[in-house]
């Protein structure tokens, strides 16, 4: 018989070899594998089926592997006796038909034991049969009140890796302690004397099998509640929709102009705590805006790259000076005598402008970053400008040559304000310091520190005596500028502070990402909303 004939005996043998030991896998798998648990596996009735299982799967098995290998060939191709020679004397076999018969015999055995194991009478033999429903916990010994008994503190049978009873028990959950105690159960005499806050100690030997555990109780928990949310700010619809960033104060203290965010610049006054008027709305992000020098006009900017003069009476143009290529307009600054205006650039550029001629005068370059900042000397002549690397630059206004540049902060410069003297500037960082600069030795001569984020904003007191700063963590603070003292500190605690502004009276006045403008007590304390942001 060709090989090829034994392996295609050999399949069918494989197949129910597999069959017969997943199914007794499949019975044994829930078996205690302890040493008890194999003595009673052995022993009991209820393991004839896995038994039954594993004894032919491992024939068929066997069966399969002879036939495979080509050790069990069938009969003679010749009768017994026959004399033979040549290749017929080499390769004929002996044959084993016996042992051929019993194997092929294997995989109906397999077919039989499988059918027969579906059938009820199959699993439910009697009481020596296995029971695959989970089996029920033992019932507690007579004498024993477990009623209200938490189940992580009734006492199980012991296995052997469990602790043993003088062990202390787990404290009783809070839920249960706080209901009144059981009454007290008395004890049979037979029983050991129980543990303290042992619930149950059992009377008789723990069973031979323990039953599975109950469901284990979570422990207690301690969860840490969430922050009250801040109070709601007050909202008017005339509000700003978006961050306030800039703020100027009339010269008669009279009113406020801001600019925000939102594209708008609004006009308010600060006695009746009412919106004035709209006095315009840029293309895009406005981002300063500022009073002529002859209380009618205002001159605001942003970074649709236009400078746009306004009446302050009822907001209308009266010209646009467009920065083109330039870029958008991130800071302006205006001279004492309204005649020149400097404003830089998202593109690092600085223009001059000739406010009276509305012409252009300089274009300086030499900023490689964009620019963050801008301000105007006393006398109009000197300008200086800042960038985002932090580099500060020194200007000739009526010429237009640089005078200076040095790297003034480690991060960027996004506040600077002239001292009256003209000889002095200060400047404040993303690196969270001021500085005080002196402009004849261009030295730095006094730091103000303790801002926590990027001191943004900055303004001086009409007296010169007093610096205010605004800030990206949140706080305003008042300062010392002959010291460099922090006199106040008001915190918002609604978010980043991006303009600071001095009112006639010495108050502060802040507007910030919250939409709000707020002042702010000059010796300190709790501000006031003076003008509420719009509904979100």
């Amino acid at each position: 018989m060709d090989r090829l004939a034994e392996r295609l005996f050999a399949l069918p043998l494989l197949a129910a070899a597999l069959a017969c030991l997943v199914r007794a896998y499949l019975l044994l798998g829930d078996r205690d594998f302890s040493w008890s648990g194999i003595d009673h596996m052995l022993h009991g009735p209820a393991t004839l089926r896995p038994v039954v299982f594993l004894t032919v799967g491992g024939l068929c098995l066997l069966g399969a592997l002879l036939f495979w290998a080509g050790l069990l060939p069938g009969r003679r191709s010749q009768p017994a006796g026959t004399p033979l020679f040549g290749r017929d004397a080499e390769i004929e076999s002996k044959g084993r038909p016996g042992w051929r018969r019993a194997f092929l015999m294997l995989p109906v055995l397999a077919v039989l034991a499988l059918l027969a194991d579906h059938f009820p009478w199959a699993r439910d033999a009697g009481p020596g049969a296995e029971v695959v429903a989970p089996k029920e916990p033992k019932a507690e010994p007579k004498g024993q009140d477990i009623a209200g008994v938490p189940p992580d503190l009734a006492t199980p049978a012991v296995p052997p890796s469990s602790p043993p009873l003088a062990t202390p028990p787990e404290p009783t959950p809070p839920e249960q302690a706080a209901k009144p105690p059981e009454p007290a159960q008395p004890t049979p005499p037979a029983a050991p004397p129980r543990p303290p806050q042992v619930a149950v100690a059992p009377a008789t030997p723990p069973p031979e099998t323990a039953p599975p555990p109950a469901p284990a109780t979570p422990p207690p928990q301690t969860v840490a509640p969430l922050p009250p949310p801040p109070p709601a700010l007050p909202t008017e619809p005339d509000g700003h929709r978006d961050a306030v960033v800039w703020l100027a104060v009339s010269a008669d203290g009279r009113d406020i102009m801001s600019a925000s965010t939102d594209h708008m610049i609004k006009l308010w006054d600060i006695a009746g705590k009412r919106l004035i008027r709209n006095l315009g709305e840029h293309k895009d992000m406005a981002r300063t805006a500022l009073f002529m020098p002859d209380g009618a006009t205002a001159l605001t900017a942003g970074d649709d790259g236009e400078i746009v003069l306004r009446k302050l009476a009822d907001g209308a143009v009266l010209h646009v000076f467009s920065s083109g290529a330039n870029g958008g307009v991130r800071k302006l600054a205006i001279s004492p005598d309204g005649k020149r205006a400097v404003s830089g650039h998202d593109t690092g550029k600085v223009i001059v402008w000739d406010l009276v001629n509305k012409s252009v005068l300089h274009v300086m370059t030499g900023h490689d970053w964009p620019i963050s900042t801008v301000a105007i000397s006393p006398d109009g002549t000197r300008a200086l400008s800042g960038s985002i690397d932090g580099t500060l630059k020194f200007w000739d206004v009526e010429s237009g040559k640089q005078l200076r540049s040095w790297h003034g902060h480690e991060q960027g410069t996004y506040g600077a304000v002239f001292t009256a003297d003209g000889h002095h500037v200060v400047t404040g960082s993303g690196d969270y310091t001021i500085k005080l600069w002196d402009l004849d030795t261009f030295r730095e001569l006094r730091r103000f520190e303790g801002h926590e984020g990027t001191v943004y904003t900055l303004a001086l007191s009409a007296d010169g005596k007093r610096l205010a700063s605004g800030s990206l963590d949140g706080t305003a603070r008042l300062w010392d500028l002959g010291t460099g003292d922090q006199i106040a500190m008001f915190d918002s605690r609604t978010g980043p502070i991006y303009a600071v502004a001095f009112a006639t009276d010495g108050t502060l006045v802040t507007g910030g990402d919250d939409r709000t403008i707020r002042d702010w007590p000059a010796a300190g304390g709790d501000g006031e909303i003076l003008f509420a942001g719009a509904p979100q």
